[in-house]
């Protein structure tokens, strides 16, 4: 077994301290990585606090892993020591069902095995995440991280990116097409980017106008407040997608309102309680509602591809691990542009 320092938390109610646990020994088709960076994601302040359910604790958080091969199993052809690679919100899945043949194993249908506050395919041994000097991962769930890329800028793609970039090309953005993006935050920065990228027409819409220099900087053409009504007057039925990145209740028939005919509200954010729908604003003109999540292996790497060809890294602000519990509450209070994200060397300092 091999002896890890970590951070995390121990119940609900306790900040995140150090932590010492035991990965497994890499087997034949493994990686072992040592981690040199962890972004921190708002679902990682989700889980440890229980807000969705099912927590188990001791949890070490964190799905937005980078670092570099520190060993290989016998039967590894995809990697070599020295590689960076990157490790996203899952660490295997049932490789059986529909869903995995098709590259989308975030869908699994007997469910993905999660980075952390998980099981292994064991269905035993608790996964925990990135807030950790090492992970051992198979090979077919580690993706490579170009070189162009830093590996700071690049771990919040792991997640927030690939949370953006999944429905922007399942939804076909592109030439001529417009796109907004709700919520300018850790997930909406990385929508602007990618969307511009692609060759969409890129607005965000925003509760003030206080990120509007910021969005034009990071690629939008247009920028709205939300907080106008007459915003959903001006922009009613000008946009073929809207990627809602927020998690708060809104009135979604006002949003929906905003799409052209045959146009999609992508879910992004979970909102605590039920939102509901009118039918008229979608029948009227062929609207949809959707939801997306993550996105499979293939589509992974092809978003990190995608990103080195571009140069697109998210922005960040990197903390030692020892502040990580100040940075949860900065985030619930938007206090970061737009990521942060732990350097692990950090870590071990704590222990």
């Amino acid at each position: 077994m091999i002896q890890v320092q970590a951070y995390a938390a121990h119940s609900v109610k306790e900040p995140l301290a150090p932590f010492q646990f035991q990965r497994r020994e890499p087997g034949p088709r493994d990686v072992l990585i040592d981690i040199h960076y962890c972004g921190v994601c708002h679902s990682d302040i989700h889980q440890v606090r229980d807000e969705w359910g099912g927590a188990t604790f001791p949890m070490v958080p964190g799905h937005e892993i980078v670092g570099v091969v520190a060993q290989v199993g016998s039967q590894v052809t995809r990697f070599k020591v020295g590689d960076a690679v990157g490790v996203g919100c899952f660490v295997d899945s049932c490789r059986e069902c529909s869903s995995c043949h098709e590259g989308l194993e975030q869908y699994c249908e007997k469910g993905a095995n999660f980075t952390y506050n998980g099981v292994e395919k064991d269905g035993k041994t608790a996964t925990q995440g990135g807030y950790s000097t090492q992970i051992v991962v198979d090979e077919k769930y580690t993706l490579r991280i170009p070189p162009q890329l830093p590996l700071d800028g690049a771990a919040p793609l792991l997640c927030a990116g690939i949370t953006l970039y999944s429905p922007l090309k399942h939804w076909k953005a592109g030439p001529g097409k417009k796109v907004a993006i709700l919520g300018l935050g850790g997930l909406g920065h990385m929508g602007v980017k990618l969307a511009r990228a692609m060759g969409a027409e890129v607005t965000v819409l925003s509760h003030s106008m206080k990120k509007e220099g910021d969005s034009r900087r990071l690629g939008a053409h247009h920028f709205y407040s939300t907080s106008d009504a007459e915003t959903f007057n001006q922009l009613s039925g000008s946009f073929d997608l809207i990627l809602n990145t927020v998690s708060v209740n809104l009135d979604w028939d006002q949003y929906v309102n905003l799409l052209r005919r045959d146009g999609t509200l992508v879910l992004l954010g979970i909102p605590e309680k039920q939102v509901p729908v009118s039918a008229f604003p979608l029948v009227g003109a062929r609207r949809s509602i959707a939801g997306s999540m993550i996105g499979g292996i293939a589509e992974n790497q092809e978003m990190l591809d995608f990103c080195g060809k571009h140069g697109i890294t998210s922005d960040i602000e990197l903390i030692q691990i020892q502040k990580i519990n100040e940075a949860y509450e900065r985030v619930l209070r938007s206090d970061v542009r737009y990521r942060f994200v732990i350097d692990i060397q950090s870590l071990k300092k704590s222990n």
